[in-house]
């Protein structure tokens, strides 16, 4: 299992990532990046015809400041190139490890406090929000994503005092058509409302559709654990298949295009996710494509609306871009809190979300309720637990009949498995007792596991004392070394293999996941600690009243 891990994460670090260049970027066809010549859509019927540029400064950029957002809008396509989310820094400064190392005379390299930006223009980490309009054939140009619009200046910010913000782009072709490109952003909102608004003053109708779409390079996490690999790429939620992963391979090997009522697409990746949504009452067609130089796009791109003569018409969708926390991105979209991607074990993992954030709402502790839901989780199995440690308890207490078995028996394996099970049933012993009840709790384990992993609620959240960030590894490696104790002790309750072989295998446990577990983020191991501990005061327990029993 290492072996194969370890594989794994050699073809995840060194074969299947892009070598990215930082002298130059390969030229790209800025046809290529619009869903009219690399999805479904039909290039005899519909075109884009030329469009000047009305904006003599092409590529300037705007800057809107919110309490939730630094966000730099490019005039050019109206792209959304930078987004910072200003309450979400990239790492926490731990003060207790600040003062150890300075009792010991020595200076801690200071942390990354910089916001966690999603949207960026570096190259190796490009991630763009781009949007535009499409012309049906013979209707006037309009701006896709690579057309100057005008504007009125070039900084917003959220004034205090009021709860919304709106920054208008503006692009006509000089003959009538006029193009509004308007982005609201709400207080407290990591949900940015996009709508395009066509006024038709041409004397004749127009017709045309709006596309949305995220275009990225592969995603790496600079600051990310490398014993915990979590999904990043993109994800496409439709009224038919529901939510699905669509990675960067899957873009390359064949380009999606489907139609969907509502529905949603979206980049994601550990914490955070970006998705447009069009809207719902609407059908939708979705679409993905490979582009050059290791840059890919999932979009959506709308059904086509005319234009009568002196009238206008208004396309609409909103742009989520934050934390992955379930219940405000619920609140966005039916299935967009999905993409806190608990996989197939997601009709397990989200009842136990829902106990976490139940607990931390009356405690207000997050590595409390970390320790509730162990305690909820263990007294939820206590009767399976029960019957595993009675039937190991029931194993230990034969051991010396088996190894006596054994050494009478060392020259005839055969004749020693008969009078093994010979004495399992005189005993009224079943060696699978203390296997098939824990095997009935692997699941919900391994969902606890996930939600702790995903949920971004326990990101550089504080617990107690030295522990200050409950998504980060002990910086003193305390717990780690407690869970191994605590392994080693549980491990002492247990019955030892016949085998002395398996007996030293199974010695070395502790050491093995102690160092596994050194790196690991803290709410992890204060969860296998608790889990532990809870588990050897009931194995104790049910061995001593076993073995006074038989005395």
């Amino acid at each position: 299992m290492i072996s194969y891990m370890l594989f794994e994460a050699w073809q995840l670090d060194y074969v299947l990532q892009p070598q990215f260049s930082t002298l130059e970027k390969p030229a790209i066809d800025p046809r290529a990046e619009t869903p009219l010549s690399e999805t479904g859509l039909n290039a005899s019927t519909e075109a884009i015809v030329g469009v000047p540029k009305v904006n003599p400064v092409a590529g300037t950029s705007i800057t809107v400041t919110t309490d939730v957002f630094a966000i730099v809008i490019d005039t050019q396509g109206g792209t959304i190139n930078q987004l910072d989310l200003t309450q979400y820094p990239k790492e926490k400064e731990n003060t207790v490890v600040k003062k150890m190392f300075a009792l010991v005379g020595l200076e801690k390299d200071p942390a990354d406090l910089s916001p966690t930006r999603l949207f960026d223009t570096e190259i190796g980490k490009e991630f763009l929000a781009q949007s535009g309009l499409i012309a049906s054939s013979g209707s006037a140009g309009v701006p896709d994503h690579h057309q100057a619009y005008r504007f009125d200046q070039t900084a917003y910010n959220l004034a205090i005092g009021t709860d919304s913000l709106t920054v208008p782009l503006t692009w006509d072709n000089g003959q009538g058509l006029l193009v509004t490109k308007t982005f609201t952003f709400t207080r407290g909102s990591y949900n940015i409302q996009v709508a395009h608004t066509i006024t038709n003053n041409t004397g004749q109708s127009w017709s045309g559709r709006q596309y949305n779409q995220l275009l990225r390079e592969p995603y790496a996490d600079d600051k990310g654990n490398n014993f915990i690999r979590t999904y990043a790429g993109g994800v496409v939620y439709t009224a038919e298949d529901k939510y699905q992963k669509i990675s960067f391979d899957d873009m390359a090997d064949e380009r999606l295009n489907v139609k969907t009522q509502g529905g949603w697409s979206a980049m994601i990746q550990h914490y955070f996710a970006s998705a447009w949504v069009p809207p719902k009452d609407v059908e939708n067609n979705f679409y993905t494509k490979e582009l050059k130089g290791w840059r890919y796009v999932i979009g959506s791109y709308s059904p086509p609306k005319s234009v009568a003569a002196n009238t206008k018409v208004e396309f609409k969708a909103q742009l989520f871009a934050g934390p992955k926390i379930q219940p405000m991105m619920a609140k966005v979209s039916e299935g967009l809190e999905l993409t806190v991607d608990y996989s197939w074990l997601t009709i397990i993992a989200k009842p136990i979300y829902r106990l976490l954030n139940l607990i931390h709402d009356y405690i207000g502790n997050w590595g409390v309720s970390i320790l509730g839901v162990t305690f909820c989780i263990k007294l939820l199995f206590f009767p399976l637990s029960q019957a595993s440690y009675k039937s190991m308890a029931k194993m230990r207490k034969i051991q010396p009949k088996l190894k006596e078995l054994k050494e009478r028996h060392a020259d005839d394996k055969m004749r020693f498995n008969t009078e093994m099970m010979e004495m399992y049933k005189r005993e009224k012993v079943n060696p699978l007792g203390g296997c098939l009840p824990v095997i009935v709790q692997i699941p919900v384990f391994i969902s606890l596991y996930w939600v702790l992993v995903e949920t971004v609620e326990l990101r550089q959240t504080p617990f107690a004392l030295w522990i200050e960030d409950l998504s980060a590894q002990d910086p003193f490696f305390i717990l780690p070394i407690v869970m191994g104790i605590t392994m080693k002790i549980q491990q002492s309750l247990n019955p030892a293999p016949v085998d002395p072989l398996q007996a030293k295998i199974m010695q070395m446990f502790p050491i093995v996941f102690t160092v596994f577990f050194l790196f690991f983020p803290s709410g992890l191991v204060l969860y296998w600690v608790c889990n532990n501990t809870l588990s050897i005061m009931q194995q104790w327990y049910i061995t001593k009243r076993i073995i006074e029993k038989a005395d």
